[in-house]
């Protein structure tokens, strides 16, 4: 008999059990609930925040380099042009002109090259 008895005890729903149950299905914890849910939308919200402001940092960042290697690309090609159309004209590389422009086009590329690896010495450390 004691056995049959454990067996019914066991069986038998406990009171905190059961409050639980009933205050949940009687809607007295639906403010704890919306809470919780609250919480969960600012931290969901918040979260999608910073992916979004992580996308747009990388959308700007491609959009400057874009814009910095047009801008380079339009600045130096004047000078590669009038470097290579001072030698098919058959100028000589001592005329002032020339030099100019070779330099120039060797100058620009090289400090272009510099400013890029201090930005990216920067960036790594």
């Amino acid at each position: 008999m004691n056995a049959a008895t454990q067996t019914r005890d066991d069986s038998a729903p406990k009171p905190d059990v059961a409050a639980d149950l009933l205050s949940a299905l009687s809607g007295r914890d639906g403010n704890r609930d919306r809470a919780v849910a609250h919480r969960t939308r600012r931290v969901v919200l918040s979260s999608l925040g910073v992916i979004k402001e992580q996308n747009q940092d990388g959308s700007r960042a491609r959009a400057v380099a874009i814009a910095v290697t047009l801008i380079v690309l339009l600045l130096i090609a004047p000078l590669l042009w009038e470097a290579v159309d001072s030698l098919i004209a058959g100028e000589h590389l001592a005329d002032p002109g020339s030099q100019l422009s070779l330099l120039a086009c060797i100058v620009c590329p090289t400090i272009l090259a510099a400013v890029l690896v201090a930005g990216w010495m920067k960036r790594r450390s």
